[in-house]
């Protein structure tokens, strides 16, 4: 077929998703959080890029997660408003933890003060999503695109089990801009890192650290609009460089952060309107873990208990006594875990999670991976580093995974992370695969 569309073509639009009554923010255990404000506006900021005759929507929604179910039902509003495949429409949370609750957890049903979801605030932010996809395929502009990186070490965190653990400082960046006057209409970010900046004495809403690198991005170039990626982000925070866990700290951090990608994109001088766009999505098999005894589960929680009073009687610092508190989180969700693994649950829950997303975007010389669930950073830095072109993985996008996707080396230690997950090591391996085999079939 001749294409009617010369060059690339690409649009902006963001809706404010903010809840409008008062729910539970989750994203920290066992604290009632009902919001008691609105610090700064939540948004899905939403780009299309069409290039020929092929077309892809990014979304990134300022929430902690969203569902696959949900997924799906927001794919098909946009694909029948717009045409897009849904396998062409990427869905990502940003995953702050000062936003309302958005999906049912295993995990959160032991605690009494996280509730379900409300639904008509799920549709009200599927309905914003599909508005802004749909504003932007009407406002699609000539346009012209180019990537570029920023080395952002120490600015915004970085690995929470180890000072010496692994990270990547690589923030990936992409600048759109009209080809008539050179305005600038959309960058697209990947960088990974946990936006908890806030913790769990905060009570206003905000989209953490983010929002200010946003704001940063937008402040430096007028008139553009940021959809920003999380990456494999599983033991990315900014546990080891926080002063403090206020509002001012986090605009100290992502103003930073935000302001280190500007200057990044600033350099670039070469864009090109010849910009190969092409997606493709897989699901995979994916088998469940096995939970151990509840006696075993309980033992793992005296023991994690015992170290964090250890370490806070030593007074060993913010960064190995929260570790070590999360530690008693994890090993109190496994006990749950263990439960349902008499009661027949979690056999339902590894039955609904028996396959796995894996989508992979071209956008010009680069590709963006859109994996679900919490990886480690490790499983990010090996498919990068194993790519045959430049390569951007982002977690935390078209649903999840009921949990973390953790190392083999994590996995033996226990922890936080690694009790908290329902698969195994290897189905982080199963996702660097499938996405180096999916990157080949774009060629």
């Amino acid at each position: 077929m001749t294409s009617t569309h010369q060059g690339l073509e690409a649009a902006f639009a963001r809706r404010d998703i903010t809840p409008q009554k008062p729910t539970q923010l989750v994203g920290y255990p066992h604290v009632e959080r009902v919001f008691t404000g609105v610090h700064d506006p939540l948004f899905a900021s939403a780009v299309v890029l069409r290039q020929g005759d092929t077309a892809v929507a990014v979304v990134s929604f300022d929430l902690i997660f969203v569902e696959p179910e949900w997924v799906r039902d927001c794919r098909q509003q946009i694909t029948r408003a717009t045409g897009i495949p849904a396998e062409n429409i990427l869905l990502h949370a940003t995953h702050t933890h000062s936003g309302p609750i958005t999906l049912e957890f295993l995990s959160f049903k032991a605690d009494m003060v996280v509730p379900s979801p409300d639904p008509e605030y799920l549709a009200h932010v599927r309905d914003q999503a599909v508005e802004a996809v749909v504003e932007a395929w009407k406002n699609l502009v000539a346009s012209e695109a180019a990537w570029t990186t920023a080395d952002v070490k120490g600015l915004a965190g970085g690995n929470r089990l180890s000072a010496e653990g692994a990270e990547d400082p690589e923030a990936g960046l992409l600048l759109v801009r009209r080809r008539n006057d050179h305005a600038p209409v959309a960058v697209l970010t990947v960088y990974s890192m946990h936006p908890t900046v806030l913790h769990e004495d905060s009570k206003l809403v905000s989209s953490d650290f983010i929002g200010y690198a946003r704001q940063e991005i937008e402040k430096a170039f007028p008139g553009v609009g940021v959809v920003y990626l999380n990456g494999t982000a599983g033991n990315q925070s900014p546990r080891r460089v926080v002063r403090a866990q206020t509002f001012a700290e986090a605009e100290r951090l992502g103003g930073a952060l935000g302001h280190r990608m500007a200057e990044a994109l600033g350099t670039i001088r070469e864009f090109s309107a010849d910009f190969p766009v092409s997606a493709r999505s897989e699901r995979i098999p994916l088998v469940g873990k096995k939970f151990p005894s509840l006696a075993g589960a309980q033992a793992a929680v005296d023991a994690a208990k015992a170290n964090f009073e250890k370490l806070k009687s030593e007074k060993a610092g913010h960064g190995p006594i929260r570790t070590a508190e999360c530690t008693v989180f994890g090993a109190e969700k496994l006990v749950l875990w263990s439960r349902a693994e008499e009661s027949g649950e979690a056999e339902a829950v590894r039955q609904k999670y028996s396959r796995g997303e894996v989508q992979v975007i071209r956008l010009g010389s680069s590709t963006v991976a859109g994996w679900p669930g919490e990886f480690f950073v490790e499983f990010g830095l090996d498919a990068k580093k194993r790519a045959k072109s430049p390569l951007f993985v982002s977690s935390y996008c078209n649903g999840e995974l009921h949990g973390y996707i953790v190392t083999e080396e994590a996995e033996k230690e226990g922890g936080y992370e690694a009790q908290n997950s329902l698969f195994p090591s290897s189905t982080g391996t199963q996702y660097v695969e499938a996405t180096l085999r999916l990157m080949e079939s774009l060629a």
